[in-house]
This record gives C-alpha cells, structure tokens and sequence, in this order.
C-alpha cells in the first residue's frame, strides 16, 4: 500500500539460514530437535526448583527465572524459523515483527540482567557466607528480580516504539531468520539516528554494565579466596561459580563479537551462525551446564523421582 511517495510495509521476507534446499530437511529435524530440548531442559530445571524445598533457595531462584527467560527466548525465534523452513514464502506480518523483535529484546535483556542477580548471589555467598543469609534476603531477591523484569521491559517497548515510528522502503527482504532490529534499521527509509543513539546509550546499561558488575564481582571472590588459599576453597569457589562463568561466556562472547567487535570481513552468512549461537545453542546449552556438575540438582532430580515412585506404587 502507497502513502505519498513512501510504501507502507505489510509484511517482511525472512530469508532465514543459508541452507542448500537438498539439507533443508536434514536441518530443520535437527533444529526441532534442539529446540524441543531446550524446551524440556529449561522446564525441568524451572519444575525440579519449584518442587523442591532443597533448592528454595536465592541461587535457584534466580536459576530458575533464567531458566524461564532462555525457554521463552527460544521460543520467540524457533517456532517461526521452524515454520518458515517448511514453508515457500517465509514471510512475517509488519505487526508480527516488532511483536518479535520486541519479546527477542526483553528475553535477550532480562538474561543480562540476571546473570548480573546471580553473579552477585556467588560474591555474597563466598565472601560473606556468615551473613549470606541476612544479606541475600528474601526482599533482596525480589526487589532485584522486579528491577531486572521492569528495566527489560522499559528497554524493549522504548526500542521497539522507536522502530514503530519509521518508514520503511519497497525493500521488505530481511537477510535474517528472525526480525533482527540491526536490520530492520537497514531497511528503514526515514531517519534513524535516535534509534541509533538507543541503541548506543541503552547498550551500555545492557551490556558494558552488567558485563563490567560480573567482572567486578568475580575480581572480588577471587581476591576474597587468595587471602585464605586452600584447595579445599578453591574447590568450592569453582565449583559454585563454574557453571555461571561458562554461561556468562557463551551469552556474552557472542553478543560481544558480533554487535561490539564487528569485523570488515563479517558476512551475513557469519552474523546469522553466530546469532544462532546465543538464540539457539545458548539456551539449549544452559540446563546441560547448571546439571551436570550441580550436585542440589541432581539430588533434587533424584528426590523427586523417587517421591513420584513412591506414589506410584502405593497408588
């Protein structure tokens, strides 16, 4: 549809990964498959902390809101990616577009913000264990959870307000599996420069920030262990910080090299692998990496199933 000289877009084109059509299906079962685990992963690490009294405690509960954010952020991209690779227009409605973009930010956010919860939760926990539980207060988790969930959603509607007030040109081909707001930019015909600005100053507070906060509070803990070195200390830290750490890792090195470190060479075919990185890999990887070596977690693993056992064999 035409307004003057400008073109108001519809819908967009998702080109979506670049995939020989021969291995179209081969990808798409595959893709399925990681999704449909990142699913039952997230959702039973979210029903083993709520089912069990062991783990009502400030790490898991943060754990457990990290877990819901990585399900609904895979949710947010895979169910369309899914669909669009079986289909022969992979086309998404204008509406249903900044619909996406805007839950793609808040989810994206709302996991920076927590990592930050729980980064903060191990610095109290190992180098102030006596007073954990005075500091780490049921109105401390929940005040912090508040913040996290109402600055994510502040951030989102602002971002995604501004892109609601552009025009966009003829061009509707998004070279992306998702509404990606960097190239929804791109397409833009009217001016974008306080959408760039945003995305600048808002970048700090979501990225450099919480970034710079778990930097400082592990600078700390390891400060706090090299005062009374023990392997026995030592241990404990890595074992209650490990899986954090290398979460912090995936979430952060990919969105750091492909939005803060963008290279000349950077094709679209190398931003879109590495946005699958942190979209699909990232959550599906997490409750593999919060399990595997969390001893609560596989004692409440262990707990609940024999609990239901139990209640099988006398029901």
């Amino acid at each position: 549809m035409k307004m003057g000289n400008r073109t108001v877009i519809s819908e967009f084109i998702l080109l979506g990964l670049p995939i020989d059509p021969d291995q179209r299906d081969l990808f798409y079962a595959l893709f399925l498959a990681m999704y449909v685990t990142t699913v039952l992963g997230n959702l039973l690490i979210i029903v083993l902390i709520h089912l069990d009294s062991h783990l009502h405690t400030p790490m898991y509960l943060f754990l457990s809101n990290l877990s819901f954010s990585d399900l609904c952020f895979s949710s947010v991209t895979m169910p369309k990616l899914l669909q669009n690779m079986q289909s022969q227009v992979p086309s998404i409605p204008y509406a249903g577009c900044l619909t996406q973009m805007y839950f793609f930010l808040f989810f994206a956010d709302l996991e920076s913000f927590l990592l930050v919860a729980m980064a903060y939760d191990r610095y109290v926990a190992i180098c102030f264990p006596l007073h954990y539980t005075t500091i780490m207060s049921p109105k401390l988790c929940f005040s912090l959870l508040m913040l996290s969930w109402v600055l994510t959603t502040f951030i989102s509607l602002l971002h995604t307000l501004l892109m609601a007030r552009l025009s966009f040109c003829t061009d509707n081909v998004i070279p992306h599996f998702f509404c990606d707001m960097s190239a929804l930019l791109k397409l833009a015909c009217s001016d974008i420069q306080i959408n760039e600005m945003m995305i600048f100053v808002l970048g700090g507070l979501i990225i450099f920030v919480p970034f710079l906060l778990i930097s400082l509070s592990y600078a700390w803990i390891v400060s706090s262990i090299l005062k009374v070195p023990s392997a026995r200390g030592i241990y404990k830290a890595f074992s209650t910080c490990g899986s954090h750490l290398s979460v912090v890792s995936l979430f952060y090195g990919t969105i750091i090299g492909l939005y803060l470190c963008p290279s000349a060479n950077n094709s679209t075919v190398n931003e879109t692998i590495m946005a699958v990185m942190y979209t699909v890999i990232t959550p599906m990887l997490n409750p593999f990496i919060y399990s595997l070596r969390n001893q609560d977690i596989k004692g409440a693993l262990g707990r609940v199933f024999s609990k239901w056992t139990i209640q099988l064999s006398l029901g």
